[in-house]
């Protein structure tokens, strides 16, 4: 058992902390800009994750310092193994689940590397991490293709219009209009930066998240706060599907 002053010093040392996590009364991020960060955003949607994990797998990708790592273990999930490619999160993770005495795996690795891992899991995690990638949809297909088995949680930052307009299933080549339409799926590049943070690589607007997730084959089953949806996957629609091999395999290995 470490004390609380133990808990602050290495807490300090590891840091800075994206997520503020309270361990055994510590808070890892006490002067979060967001305020009690992600606990505060997880208040807003967490009745619409399975209360009772047990038995359950998750993937947590992009676990960050592992606060929905954390929180799945707690709802009884027989195990939990989140993914990060950042050293220092991983760290962080690792440190804050022996604190809290929960049993959970870490390892770094890039989303676009779930094809290695070799297993599926009963719920993924993937929120916060769509708009640092480079290649967003890739990412989606590979986690449809190699490790979702059931439900996804999803989370994007989101800018533009909330509106959502039906979708025809085609549109003649001179219907050029609705590409300035507010409520058609946009998915803003950011050649720079935006926050200082030069990962920052997309903004979708709402639309173009879910039409996103529909054509990497998941079901939007509820959407229980305002960037967060919970999603079943399902069979992928025609023509979709990774064209990415996990790194390490051989050339022409399938992914």
């Amino acid at each position: 058992m470490m004390s609380p002053e133990e808990i602050r010093e290495r807490a300090e040392k590891l840091g800075p902390w994206f997520h503020n996590l309270v361990l055994n009364g510590v808070p890892t991020a006490p002067a979060h800009f967001l305020g009690d960060y992600p606990a505060v955003k997880f208040e807003r949607f967490a009745a619409a994750v399975p209360a009772d994990l047990t038995g359950k797998s998750v993937l947590d990708i992009g676990c960050n310092g592992g606060f929905y790592s954390i929180e799945m273990k707690r709802r009884g999930a027989a195990r939990v193994f989140g993914i990060d490619y950042d050293e220092d999160y991983l760290a962080q993770a690792r440190f804050a689940a022996g604190v809290l005495g929960l049993q959970i795996e870490f390892a770094k690795m890039s989303v676009y590397d779930v094809g290695a891992i070799g297993e599926r899991f009963d719920l993924v995690i993937f929120m916060g991490v769509l708009y640092h990638l480079r290649h967003p949809l890739l990412a989606l297909d590979l986690i449809h293709e190699h490790v979702a088995r059931d439900l996804m949680i999803f989370q994007s930052m989101q800018r533009g219009s909330a509106d959502v307009e039906p979708l025809r299933d085609n549109y003649d080549f001179w219907e050029m209009e609705l590409f300035d339409r507010p409520s058609y799926p946009r998915l803003h590049f950011i050649e720079k930066r935006y926050a200082d943070d030069p990962t920052n690589w997309w903004a979708p607007n709402r639309a173009c998240s879910e039409a996103m997730l529909r054509s990497a084959g998941f079901e939007i089953v509820a959407h229980p706060e305002e960037e967060v949806y919970v999603c079943r996957r399902v069979e992928a629609p025609e023509w979709a599907g990774a064209a990415y091999p996990a790194r390490g395999l051989a050339a022409g290995s399938a992914a």
